[in-house]
């Protein structure tokens, strides 16, 4: 088969991106929990990268190939990031401690449906408020600007959550009925 040096330029670099935004999406999935789907995935991701190989190769002589699938790469890592931000798997748990030693943050997350642990602790400047926030990763950045405008002298440090077992808020959410 023999193709137009433009046109083989321009599957190889749309071959490119397509392996590295595999690749970003598997590494998603492991990571997350989900091993059969990363694994299935990845029988497609090896495909596809031998194929942008092999027309690479293949043509190893002509610069503008090998140029389009490492330009192809450094895009694949862009869209892949970009649907990372759209898949929202999992869960978030966010430490916040509030200099208000109140239960006044708490119930006002608790009301728009987080689920919220508290307790009282102490800080360099006093007692504190301590709480412990799960949330969907679909809601985490809702919860880090309802943070902010409720308490902006709060400290917030999350984590993704990837296992978690009991309590009446996970029961909720299998129910479907938490608020979005």
């Amino acid at each position: 088969m023999d193709l137009h040096p433009l046109v083989l330029v321009v599957i190889i670099f749309m071959i490119s991106i397509v392996y590295v935004t595999l690749s970003t999406i598997r590494m998603i999935l492991m990571m997350k929990g989900y091993r059969y789907l990363a694994a299935g995935l990845s029988v497609l991701e090896v495909i596809i990268n031998i194929l942008g190989l092999g027309l690479v190769l293949d043509n190893i002589s002509q610069i503008q190939n090998l140029i389009a699938y490492a330009a192809g790469f450094g895009a694949g890592i862009v869209v892949g990031s970009m649907i990372e931000d759209k898949l929202t798997l999992g869960y978030v748990t966010a430490t916040v401690v509030s200099p208000d030693n109140s239960d006044r943050l708490s119930k006002q997350l608790r009301e728009l449906g987080f689920g919220v642990t508290d307790w009282e602790t102490n800080g360099h400047g006093g007692q504190r408020r301590s709480l412990q926030i799960l949330t969907p990763k679909k809601r985490e950045l809702k919860l880090y600007q309802t943070i902010k405008e409720l308490e902006p002298q709060a400290f917030v440090v999350a984590n993704d959550s990837k296992t978690i077992h009991g309590g009446f808020w996970i029961r909720t959410v299998r129910k479907g009925r938490t608020a979005v």
